[in-house]
């Protein structure tokens, strides 16, 4: 390693020669990162199963970007739950109304591409507005007829990095009953929203009226987590638990209603907006959740030119600006479905 690092100068030119002779690309120096850790990575000699953790990782992370770079501009629910439903149970038949009814609104849908409530959600898909996330198994997961033939269909070795293309390539996510992977799936959505690794979502829980899944399990969080202080209460604000298609779509649509998205910048976060607020409603942020700020800041709203660091990102929004504790990610939850409520 270390006559690689004494070398890297001359490594580092060597590489940017090359690529600006090969194409054009945007994020150059991204590149040539990319490629000298690929060389550190390779001079450390390991294993051939090593060296194949990296190329595939690479080759399914180029994939996803692919399959999703032209339908960026869209809203995407991902959906879990379990491969095993059959498709009489109301489970399935309910997994396939959402989608059915997530297309009306124009969101698109994103399952795991197996059986059962995947199987469900691609099924009830309008024709080119699902994908399905494949992860290969020994047993049990196949892609399902609906997606099987489609190009918006992704094989993964991996689960880091097929669920990685879940976080990052949706904006919502609904959970119907499932098994071990369901939690996983669940549990890592709110894990991340709440140390804010990931941007605010929607995280919905759905079942049927008569089903004690949903409510057996936030005896569970409430018993063992809040009571044990292990949370906080304002991490019960991170998720959602409704009973029918309706009460779930409502809650992702009345999500995004006023707040469009998010950024965490070293001094301050911005949130963008779909139309301003009013001073009355600005007053009230900064009475009801002064909790969030730090170093004396307030709630203002500006316009994206107030905000160079981010006036290149959607600069017809205007922004709601507040210096951020980055804690309390409940918290900041509640504050962006009040802000929808306006």
């Amino acid at each position: 390693m270390s006559d690689l690092l004494e070398h890297e100068d001359e490594i580092r030119a060597s590489i940017t020669e090359f690529t600006s002779k090969i194409g054009n690309f945007p994020h150059h120096e991204e590149l040539t990162d990319s490629i000298w850790s690929l060389f550190r990575l390779h001079q450390l000699k390991g294993s051939y199963s090593d060296a194949r953790l990296m190329t595939t990782t690479t080759k399914e992370i180029r994939k996803t970007l692919q399959v999703f770079g032209r339908y960026k501009d869209r809203r995407k629910v991902c959906v879990f739950g379990s491969a095993r439903t059959p498709e009489t149970h109301i489970d399935y038949i309910m997994a396939e109304e959402l989608a059915r009814e997530a297309c009306r609104l124009g969101l698109m849908v994103i399952t795991g591409g197996g059986g059962g409530i995947m199987e469900a959600c691609n099924k009830g898909s309008e024709a080119n507005m699902s994908f399905g996330l494949n992860i290969n198994l020994p047993f049990e997961q196949s892609a399902n007829p609906y997606i099987a033939s489609s190009p918006k269909l992704i094989n993964y070795h991996y689960f880091f990095t097929r669920k990685l293309a879940f976080i990052r390539e949706s904006d919502a996510t609904v959970l119907f009953p499932g098994g071990y992977g369901t939690h996983d799936e669940g549990f890592e959505n709110l894990t991340l929203t709440q140390t804010g690794r990931c941007a605010p979502r929607p995280v919905v829980m759905i079942a049927s009226p008569d089903s004690t899944y949903w409510t057996s399990w936030v005896d569970y969080v409430e018993k063992e987590l809040l009571h044990r202080e292990l949370i906080s209460p304002d991490d019960l604000h991170l998720f959602k638990i409704v009973n029918s298609v309706e009460d779930a779509l409502k809650e992702i649509t009345q999500f995004y209603a006023v707040y469009h998205s998010i950024r965490y910048l070293p001094n301050y976060s911005v949130i963008r907006l779909e139309h301003p607020l009013s001073q009355e409603v600005l007053e009230e942020l900064n009475d009801t959740f002064s909790g969030l700020l730090i170093n004396d800041g307030t709630f203002k709203q500006l316009s994206a030119d107030d905000i160079p660091e981010d006036s290149h990102l959607h600069p017809e929004k205007p922004r709601l600006v507040f210096p951020f504790n980055k804690r309390e990610y409940g918290t900041l939850h509640r504050l962006i479905r009040r802000i929808n409520t306006v």
